[in-house]
This record gives structure tokens, sequence and C-alpha cells, in this order.
């Protein structure tokens, strides 16, 4: 289980790092020419894509078993680690609404399905190698 969880935060850190910089770029960049959802569907194949592969490279250089339980270890632990992030950067820029009621909005609901996804990635390892 320890493998399992520092697999997690590598992977949880891997991603955050780039889907901080993506994020960065849909906002100032894409969102302002093509509208936030679009934008948002633009950046989700992308941020997936490299989940999926910091997720191989996490499960590996941890040596993760594979078992329902390692993985779900893993996966918990950087989808929890994910939203307490948000959370962090939300009120660290100084976001007032609260976090249900961002995910009423089409691209931030979209977001948080990419975040789902996220999480359950290293169980999705287990089928797909």
């Amino acid at each position: 289980m320890t493998a399992s969880l520092a697999a997690g935060c590598v992977y949880f850190a891997i991603v955050f790092a780039a889907g901080f910089l993506l994020g960065f770029a849909r906002v100032l960049v894409v969102a302002p020419a093509v509208g936030e959802v679009s934008a948002t569907l633009v950046e989700l194949p992308v941020i997936l894509a490299i989940s999926w592969v910091a997720c191989a490279f996490a499960v590996h250089l941890f040596h993760v078993r594979r078992s329902i339980a390692d993985r779900c270890v893993m996966g918990i632990a950087a989808f929890g680690l994910l939203m307490a992030a948000e959370l962090a950067l939300a009120a660290l820029l100084g976001v007032r609404e609260p976090l249900l009621e961002r995910y009423s909005h089409p691209a931030h609901l979209l977001g948080f399905a990419g975040q789902i996804l996220f999480g359950l990635m290293p169980l999705g390892r287990l089928v797909v190698r």
C-alpha cells in the first residue's frame, strides 16, 4: 500500500503541473477565442492523455501491484490531492463561488468528469497495459 500512496502522489504531481500549465493557456489564450466550453473540450483529451502516461510512469516507478485494492489506493490518493489542490488554489486566487456551485457550469462539469477519469486511471491501467 505504501507504493500505491507514493505512486498516487507522483501521479498527482505530474498531472497537476501539466494541468496548471494547460489551464493557464486555456484561460488566457483559448477560451477568449472560442469560449469556455470549447476550450475545455480542447484541453480535456490532452490532459487525459498526459494522465494516462503519467499513471503508467508512476505505476512502473513504484512497482504498484496489479490488484484492485492497490490501484484504488493510488487513484483515491491522487484524486484527493487533486481536489485539495483545487480548493487551495481557488482560495489563493480568491474564488468566492462554492465548489459545488461551480460544477453547475458546463465547462466546470466537463472538467470534473475529467478529474473523475483521472482518479479512475490506475484501475483502467489494470485492463489496458
